[in-house]
């Protein structure tokens, strides 16, 4: 028999985890614990014959998002999210090439010229390329250990039936150690199994099928360092590399537009750390801290930043930035007015 432990939104005890219907904000229940949202996501591979690079050859860690683009334009570009050069491929002129595709990736078996651009820049071209389709993996579970059921949930446990076991669409919500929501993840939860949990006597361990976006390996300290909870001093993440500093700012953009902020009165002046910015992200990350302190947000790409130069994201219009670096006595004066910046070199 399925314990009765009553959930709502108001109280949802201590667990971390938050099975969130997604239509009526019904908590299926909660929990401390999640399998499978930890793991390598499935990556796409792909063969680019007769390489030939725009500078510098291709290697390691390529960038967030590399587009592949048909020369022929009889295809749109398609999207290959945290690419990865794999090098040369042994004995040819190839490029062996791994990244997350996107919903749109080329058609089967299609075979053209493309060139490779980061966003920035062209990083080469090949005369053809072939996708090589991974095997047939199936995605594991989703086990949700020692949660608490709410009252409907235990109900459709006990009927069984397929329509009661299709929980049909749900947000995992995640909170830090301090309660306070971080981010989620959306999914399409179908219950496979559950079973008494170890954790208490009162909960049980709920095994789902259904996809989720996974956190991969690089972005997990990441992850384990925001669970504590936010950062209580800035430049935190000035040590991370730059995929693990996008992680960071990911996590910075989702609780950070979960916040109610106060904004400072006009007039006030804002001193940005630059010291540290050395990609795009750290852009980001500098000026979020600038703005409203340790793991603050101001923004993660242009369009969210001129978003938050309309106000209520911690100052208000006209403000001043001032932007310090490495060089002694050199100070950017920026002025921060709505949806624009204004910036001068000064010296103090």
């Amino acid at each position: 028999m399925i314990p009765t432990v009553h959930v709502d939104r108001n109280h949802r005890g201590q667990g971390r985890y938050s099975l969130t219907d997604t239509g009526s904000g019904h908590v299926w229940g909660v929990c401390a614990e999640a399998e499978g949202l930890f793991r390598e996501p499935l990556r796409g591979t792909y063969e680019l014959f007769g390489w030939v690079p725009d500078g510098a050859q291709v290697r390691g860690w390529v960038g967030s998002r590399v587009w592949l683009v048909p020369d022929d334009r009889t295809l749109d570009s398609w999207l290959l999210e945290d690419a990865e050069s794999l090098g040369p491929h042994p004995g040819t002129d190839g490029l062996v090439l791994t990244g997350l595709d996107d919903y749109a990736g080329p058609p089967e078996g299609h075979r053209a010229p493309v060139r490779l651009h980061d966003g920035y820049r062209w990083l080469g071209a090949c005369w053809e390329f072939a996708r090589v389709l991974p095997p047939e993996q199936v995605e594991p579970p989703v086990v949700l250990r020692g949660l608490a059921p709410s009252d409907r949930l235990r109900q459709a446990l006990a009927t069984g039936t397929r329509r009661t076991l299709d929980l049909e669409e749900a947000w995992l919500e995640i909170r830090d150690d301090r309660g306070e929501p971080l981010t989620d993840r959306l999914l399409r939860p179908k219950v496979r199994t559950w079973q008494p949990s170890s954790l208490g006597t009162d909960l049980i361990d709920l095994e789902l099928d259904g996809y989720i976006a996974p956190v991969p390996a690089y972005a997990r300290p990441v992850w384990e360092r925001w669970l504590a909870g936010p950062p209580d001093a800035p430049s935190v993440w000035v040590a991370l590399e730059t995929r693990q500093r996008g992680a960071w700012l990911d996590l910075v953009r989702e609780r950070g537009c979960r916040l109610k902020y106060q904004d400072r009165e006009a007039g006030h002046s804002y001193e940005l750390d630059g010291r540290h910015i050395t990609d795009e992200p750290g852009l980001y990350l500098a000026l979020g801290e600038a703005i409203n302190g340790p793991g603050g947000y101001f923004g993660g790409c242009l369009d969210a930043l001129v978003d938050c130069l309309r106000g209520n994201f911690g100052y208000a219009a006209p403000a001043t930035l001032l932007w310090r670096d490495e060089a002694p006595h050199r100070v950017v004066r920026v002025t921060l007015l709505p949806r624009r910046l204004v910036g001068r070199g000064l010296k103090a």
